[in-house]
């Protein structure tokens, strides 16, 4: 049974309407690769034998008007018969067919698209192997006419000039000939047919031939063209537009260019001085030598050397890269950052006349800032806490003469040694004050060295004449013994009897200042950036790193980049003592500047430098050459393991001390006094000193560290205090130095292992040995010496040689526990933890007092 009479049991067939349309797929194109597939109808129309619009022929009919059998309906009873042979009806068997033949249609269009396809692939493969073809024999070409130009060149080189060889020339030869082949052109025209007088035909004959080699030309500019890949998208396109990129032609050129120049005579290499210092990275290395850092690193990886360009080098193996590259080598230290930084002495025809700057020096409280109060009308002592001076102040003052002088007060306080030390250093004159009830003190002695070392005049002002006590003339036999002898002794330093109270002898003061400036010729050149010292530094909480400094020469403007130190910025503003903005500030003019990243080290020198790289360079040198120093000298000098050897046996204990003050000079003189206190067993350790109010950074360092927080004249702000609060850290506020260091130094004493003292009181003597079940051995002595003590300390000698320390355990007479047994008398003894007693055994009683110690 066939598929159609399963479908169709019954052998009828369905009664369906027959088809009139006949129906296909077309694939349409379109740009860019893409294509879609539409349906296509086709109507038919059918025609009834013998009607109006039928064909006439021999199947109209016959002579006798019978109907003849037509061809479809032959081709009618055909498909009947094939229908019923596959049990199909006429409608199913027709669309089949056509089902079949619409298959076979689209195969064939498949076939055609594809050979289309392949065909147009072949001929773009052609063209792109011919335009390989013609690009090799340009080259070809413009290599041997490179070569041809050359070997030219070379020729003329060696040949004599032909401007001195004569030419004959025909001028009547050119002529003539373009005239003769004007001729025979004009007359193939007219032999062609042309109208020689028309122009507009002359033009047309003249474009025919060019008309005729335009193909040739579009196809070999076609075959130049950049063809890129190959893509569908390339074949379905027309690209007949598109032409080689801007960036392609240019690259082409330069690929020839260097197939020339390596085709020629190699560029000469240059020889470069190249400056090595004593590590360099090796991308520097290669920049200074102006080749790539890839071929550095493939020398050294060639050398054995394992590197990156980001890695450092030492100067040995950089100066070996540089000669093995073919440049020369100038070695260079990291010092010579510093080189130019403080500048050569002026000439002399630049400088000019500048105010002398005076240092006042002296023990503690014997009038200096009175002194300087009663020359400046001001109060300053007034404002010292404890009415001593804690830093160094400078002042600028106006005499009535017009002549100004610069005026430095230093404390005289023994812990501020180090404050005169740089006040002598900075200054031109030095004012020694003494007083005249008191003479030479400690510190007057140190100031007379100070002014000694730095090679300074001196000029000596005794004050406080107006007391009943005073004995100037006593002063001066004193000051004999350190080799001050004055004017009125046959000497050359002044003397000058003052009273800074009563504003006695002022004038006369400072008529001897001018007199020994005057001598001295002190000179600089205003006209050139600024150089000077660093008097003192603090941090304002509302202005940042303030320094106090002062200028020897130059002069200092506003928008100067100054490094001072391991400081460095650009200066905001310039204020004098009295807070007053400046816009410069000359030579020995001291000034405030504000804008400096930190507070620098007072006695640093500072100068102006060029420009900000000028300043990191300078900054960053010093702080590798600090880094290296506390690396080289950490621990006090000491090696690690002798550090904590002396931990394990307590040999030293420290007392952590964490000291902000109000400047830098101040937390400078408190370290310095702090580390004085102590001896070989305690002393006080200062971890952090700084200038600048307590802050919670301050407290969490303290708090890590396990120290008190001393506070010279600064307080801490509300954050700092609760987190002191919070994590139980002590902070001490101080406004005078002695009782910092008074504090410190009891705590170090407590600290401090008492004293031991021991006292023999009596000796005994063991006669026998009993064992006593729950006591065990116990000793019947007999006490030959002094007296013997319950719980006091014992030592057992056998043969004149200590045994055994300890104490009693038991101490009886007869069966009864006394506290003490004097000498002749009989009594047992006990000793704790011990039990090796013999007899004839001494024992020696003695008592241990301990005593405090003091620092």
């Amino acid at each position: 049974m066939s598929d159609a009479d399963e479908r169709n049991p019954s052998g009828r067939k369905p009664l369906t309407l027959g088809a009139r349309t006949g129906s296909g797929t077309v694939q349409q194109s379109f740009a860019r690769g893409r294509s879609k597939a539409v349906v296509v109808e086709k109507k038919r129309k059918r025609v009834a034998p013998g009607a109006a619009g039928a064909p006439a022929g021999k199947d109209a009919g016959t002579p006798s008007g019978k109907p003849a059998a037509s061809d479809a309906d032959k081709a009618r009873a055909a498909l009947a018969a094939k229908a019923k042979q596959l049990g199909l009806s006429e409608e199913e068997l027709i669309r089949r067919q056509r089902a079949i033949a619409r298959a076979r249609a689209e195969a064939d269009e498949r076939d055609a698209k594809k050979k289309a396809e392949e065909a147009e692939l072949a001929r773009k493969a052609d063209e792109d192997r011919k335009a390989l073809e013609d690009q090799r024999k340009r080259e070809e070409e413009a290599r041997k006419e490179a070569e041809a130009r050359k070997q030219a060149e070379a020729e003329r080189a060696a040949a004599p000039d032909p401007a001195d060889i004569p030419v004959p020339v025909d001028p009547d030869t050119a002529k003539p000939q373009r005239k003769v082949v004007d001729k025979e052109a004009r007359a193939k025209d007219e032999a062609r047919g042309g109208d020689s007088d028309d122009d507009e035909g002359r033009a047309k004959k003249k474009l025919a031939p060019a008309a005729k080699a335009a193909p040739s030309r579009s196809k070999d500019s076609g075959e130049r063209r950049h063809k890129g890949r190959l893509t569908i998208q390339n074949l379905v396109e027309d690209d007949e537009g598109r032409q080689r990129s801007l960036a392609s032609m240019r690259r082409a050129r330069e690929r020839e260019k260097q197939r020339r120049t390596q085709g020629g005579t190699e560029r000469e290499k240059v020889a470069r001085d190249v400056v090595v210092p004593e590590s360099i990275t090796v991308q520097e290395l290669a920049n200074r030598m102006a080749e790539r850092a890839a071929d550095v690193v493939k020398f050294l990886m060639k050398q054995g050397q394992m590197v990156r360009a980001v890695d450092y080098l030492e100067a040995d193996d950089a100066e070996l890269i540089v000669e093995e590259f073919g440049h020369r080598v100038k070695r260079v230290s990291d010092a010579d950052v510093e080189e130019g930084f403080i500048s050569a002495d002026d000439p002399e025809d630049t400088k000019q006349p500048r105010p002398p700057v005076v240092t006042i020096m002296g023990h503690v409280d014997h009038g200096k800032t009175s002194l300087l109060d009663a020359l400046r009308s001001t109060d300053v002592a007034g404002g010292e806490a404890g009415g001593i001076t804690q830093h160094i102040g400078a002042y600028q003052v106006q005499l009535k003469s017009g002549d100004k002088i610069t005026f430095l007060d230093t404390p005289g306080h023994a812990a501020f040694s180090a404050m005169r030390s740089r006040g002598a250093q900075a200054t031109d004159i030095v004012i020694l004050v003494v007083a005249a009830d008191d003479g030479v003190m400690p510190q007057t002695v140190e100031a007379i060295n100070h002014a000694k070392a730095a090679g300074v005049p001196m000029i000596v002002a005794v004050n406080k004449i107006d007391k009943p006590d005073a004995t100037p003339d006593k002063v001066l036999n004193e000051l004999l013994q350190h080799e001050i002898v004055t004017e009125s002794m046959g000497g050359d330093v002044q003397f000058v009897p003052v009273s800074a109270l009563k504003k006695i002898g002022l004038d006369e003061l400072t008529d001897a200042i001018s007199l020994q400036a005057e001598m001295l010729e002190l000179k600089a050149n205003p006209d050139r950036s600024a150089e000077g010292i660093v008097i003192e530094s603090q941090i304002d909480k509302g202005r940042g790193p303030v320094a106090t400094v002062l200028v020897k020469r130059g002069t200092l403007k506003r928008a100067d980049i100054v490094v001072a130190g391991v400081q460095w910025g650009k200066v905001r503003a310039l204020t004098n003592e009295r807070g007053q903005q400046m816009s410069e500030a000359g030579p020995s003019l001291p000034a405030e500047i504000l804008g400096l990243d930190g507070a620098p080290e007072p006695g640093e020198a500072f100068s102006v430098v060029e420009s900000e790289a000028r300043a990191r360079e300078i900054v960053d040198y010093r702080m590798r050459q600090r880094r290296d120093k506390s690396a080289g000298t950490g621990g006090g000098g000491t090696s690690l393991e002798q550090m904590m050897a002396r931990l394990q046996q307590n040999e030293v204990q420290e007392l952590p001390v964490l000291i902000k003050a109000d400047v830098q000079g101040s937390a400078e003189a408190l370290t310095g006094a702090l580390e004085k206190v102590g001896n070989e067993e305690v002393r006080a350790r200062v971890i952090h000193a700084a200038p600048g109010g307590v802050s919670e950074a301050d407290v969490q360092l303290a708090k890590a560290s396990g120290a008190p927080i001393f506070a010279f004249n600064v307080r801490a702000n509300k954050q700092a205090r609760d987190l002191a609060e919070a994590e139980k850290v002590e902070i001490r506020y101080y406004s005078i130095i002695y009782d910092v260091i008074d504090d410190v130094k009891k705590t170090l004493e407590g600290l401090l292992a008492p004293e031991k003292r021991e006292t023999f009181i009596g000796y005994a003597e063991i006669l026998e040995v009993f064992n006593i079940t729950k006591l065990g051995k116990v000793a019947g002595c007999r006490v030959t010496e002094g007296v013997v003590r319950r719980g006091c300390g014992v030592r057992l000698l056998r043969n004149d040689t200590v045994i055994h320390e300890g104490e009693l355990s038991t101490l009886k007479r007869f069966k009864d526990e006394v506290n003490e047994v004097r000498a002749g008398t009989e009594c047992g003894m006990g000793f704790v933890g011990y039990q090796d007693l013999q007899k004839g055994d001494q024992i020696e009683c003695f008592t241990v007092e301990e005593i405090e110690r003091k620092l």
